[in-house]
């Protein structure tokens, strides 16, 4: 179902509706741990996650890390803070799993 190098593809699926045929299995969360070796980030009006995962990982791809180490982002969105954001400080893993 997921590409060799996911971080998906050692999660469990399960079907959301057993009765139907859905076409598409769902997938559990996978568990993310603490986030060890962080800088904090003070999140300025108009950043993405993208344009930090370049600044910091030098690689914008990267923009999941940033969100799995902060437990209050659900998923990454459009990439972009929201103005509601601005001001607000989140956490920065390092690169390295």
């Amino acid at each position: 179902m997921f590409d060799r190098r996911s971080r998906y593809r050692d999660n469990r699926t399960y079907d959301p509706r057993p009765d139907t045929d859905s076409g598409f299995d769902g997938v559990y969360p996978r568990e993310i741990g603490p986030a060890p070796g962080v800088v904090e980030h003070r999140i300025q009006d108009g950043e993405r996650l993208d344009q930090l995962a370049a600044h910091y990982y030098n690689d914008p791809r990267l923009w999941w890390r940033i969100v799995d180490a902060n437990a209050h982002f659900l998923y990454g969105g459009d990439l972009v803070f929201a103005k509601a954001m601005a001001g607000r400080t989140i956490v920065i893993p390092r690169a390295t799993e």
